[in-house]
């Protein structure tokens, strides 16, 4: 099954990379390939929703999970009338949005790609990823005035100026350390375990974002939170014990309990 495929990688990678040629350069990223390298680095970049996010930082590789459950919520947020105007907001004439835990900047730039009239304050801690969120909304030619970046731990360094926000997303690391074995050993090597693993049996960093999202979200909006496919009942309890009421689990496309979605 690995052979099958590294071989299909590495037909993607050739192709897509060096349009088809073997070059000196193809054969060193094949090497990289076998040595269980994520091919999504050694190409660059990775496609979610309409955008090219480029993963030269070594930011944590947008996955399709999360492309799904964001795909969701741009639909949500969106009417579109019968006669295919441009798009009409479920929450007044400009979107405002908050990405935390943004990485590299994949779900806030999707709404911006998608959403014309939409703001998104991105937040993250690490240097590399503002970074990265930088180039990516350059990349994806996201006009300035349309985006914020703020270098924070969670809330601590947004203020009540910055609220409220119509839509919060975030997907932080939610894996437990117990659960390290059941990681895949190309992810382990590679990509920032800083944003795959949380403590208390990876619910940290989800019970510090739950505890302080609602104060800064807007009347009727929507908090869409990523959780690990067997956190849904310990996540109950934090809901419970922040007293969050109008809330609903949802599977991926996957059927795997995936992501939270929180209404004010």
């Amino acid at each position: 099954m690995r052979l099958r495929a590294l071989s299909q990688e590495i037909t993607w990678l050739v192709n897509e990379k060096y349009d088809g040629r073997l070059t000196d350069k193809a054969k060193k990223d094949i090497n990289r390939l076998k040595k269980a390298e994520p091919l999504d680095y050694i190409i660059g970049y990775k496609k979610f929703l309409g955008c090219k996010i480029d993963l030269r930082y070594k930011p944590f590789i947008p996955r399709e999970e999360t492309e799904f459950w964001v795909g969701q919520a741009v639909k949500s947020a969106v009417k579109k009338n019968s006669s295919q105007r441009p798009a009409r907001f479920a929450f007044g004439a400009t979107l405002r949005i908050l990405d935390m835990f943004a990485g590299s900047g994949c779900c806030g730039i999707a709404f911006l790609k998608n959403v014309p009239l939409s703001h998104c304050t991105f937040v993250d801690i690490d240097e590399k990823c503002l970074k990265q969120i930088k180039l990516n909304l350059r990349i994806n030619g996201i006009a300035k005035h349309r985006y914020q970046i703020i270098k924070s731990n969670l809330f601590s360094q947004l203020h009540s100026q910055d609220a409220p926000y119509n839509i919060i997303m975030a997907n932080p690391p939610y894996i437990s350390f117990a659960r390290k074995n059941k990681v895949q050993k190309s992810v382990l090597d590679f990509e920032p375990q800083k944003a795959l693993f949380a403590k208390n049996n990876g619910l940290y960093f989800i019970e510090a974002f739950l505890k302080r999202a609602k104060d800064f979200l807007a009347p009727n909006g929507i908090i869409y939170l990523e959780l690990g496919d067997n956190q849904k009942r310990e996540i109950e309890k934090i809901l419970k014990k922040f007293a969050y009421k109008n809330f609903d689990f949802h599977k991926d496309q996957f059927g795997k309990w995936r992501y939270l979605k929180i209404k004010n």
